[in-house]
This record gives structure tokens, sequence and C-alpha cells, in this order.
């Protein structure tokens, strides 16, 4: 079963994600800079969609169970180098 992703914009560039899997729920924090947002070509309207593609992007990675309490994009970017790409891949709306 696929875990369900729920993003919850907390303004000023941070966003709290609940995912779940089955009974088990995990709550994360999501901080975006504008620097980073700029770096990956996110504008505002965009935001949700960048932190659902991250989070999805983790989960290829880490199980719920593991999810990191926060995310922080410049961190994703430098551990995984296929996230970039992986995130420009994707449709933008």
């Amino acid at each position: 079963m696929t875990p369900s992703i729920r993003i919850e914009p907390q303004g000023a560039h941070e966003y709290v994600v609940r995912l779940q899997d089955g009974e088990l729920v995990c709550v994360s924090w999501f901080h975006l800079t504008p620097d980073v947002l700029v770096e990956l070509h996110v504008d505002e309207e965009a935001e949700g969609l960048c932190v659902r593609r991250t989070a999805e992007f983790l989960l290829r990675h880490q199980d719920v169970a593991n999810f990191p309490d926060i995310v922080e994009l410049e961190d994703v970017i430098a551990t995984y180098d296929d996230f970039t790409e992986f995130l420009s891949a994707q449709p933008h709306p």
C-alpha cells in the first residue's frame, strides 16, 4: 500500500506533511528557502507540488517510520544526486 500524503501550508515557505501508512502516522516539517526555490525553478504557486514530490521522492528511499521530522530541501539536494532531475521531470502547474 502506498502511504498517503497530506500537506498543510504554514506560511513563510513552511509546510507540515502528514504521512500515513496503515495505522502508522508521521508528521514532518518541510522548510523551503527562496534561494532553493530559485535553484529548483519552483515558483510560489508550485511550492505545494514541490513539497509533495519531495515527500514522494524521499518515500522511495525510506519508509514512513524512518521519515525525518524536519526536511530541508538543501539537504535533500546535497544528499541525493538524482533529486533535482526527479523534480524537474515532473510537470509543473
